[in-house]
């Protein structure tokens, strides 16, 4: 079965950086947008940034825009989502899904979904 597995999480404090990964298997990647999405406690799952299958595409939502960037390795079947500038409202659980839009911003919209990683940004 498709297995989409993340992984960089941790606690960082205010101003800093984490890379998260996403390594998919079972998943033909190039046929697919790849985003990230992320949840906080009590809060909607929300989109964070998409991407195109070929990686010449990306969308950011507007709270990380300038902060976050992705990007994808094909050959390694992985995505990535380098974030800098933490701010504590960045905490949140961070999910990798894979789908056919790269800028549909709707959770409902995108098939397979990894169990996610917790960020922690301590102030």
């Amino acid at each position: 079965q498709v297995q989409l597995v993340e992984s960089g999480g941790g606690l960082v404090q205010a101003g800093g950086s984490l890379r998260l990964s996403c390594e998919t298997s079972r998943l033909t990647i190039t046929n697919y947008a790849m985003a990230w999405f992320r949840q906080a406690p009590g809060k909607e799952r929300e989109f964070v940034a998409g991407i195109s299958w070929s990686g010449r595409l990306t969308y950011y939502s507007d709270s990380v825009k300038g902060r976050f960037a992705i990007s994808r390795d094909n050959a390694r079947n992985t995505v990535y989502l380098q974030m800098g500038s933490l701010k504590p409202e960045d905490t949140a659980v961070y999910y990798c899904a894979a789908g056919s839009v790269p800028s549909n911003t709707a959770s409902e919209a995108w098939t397979y979904w990894g169990r996610g990683t917790q960020v922690t940004v301590s102030s």
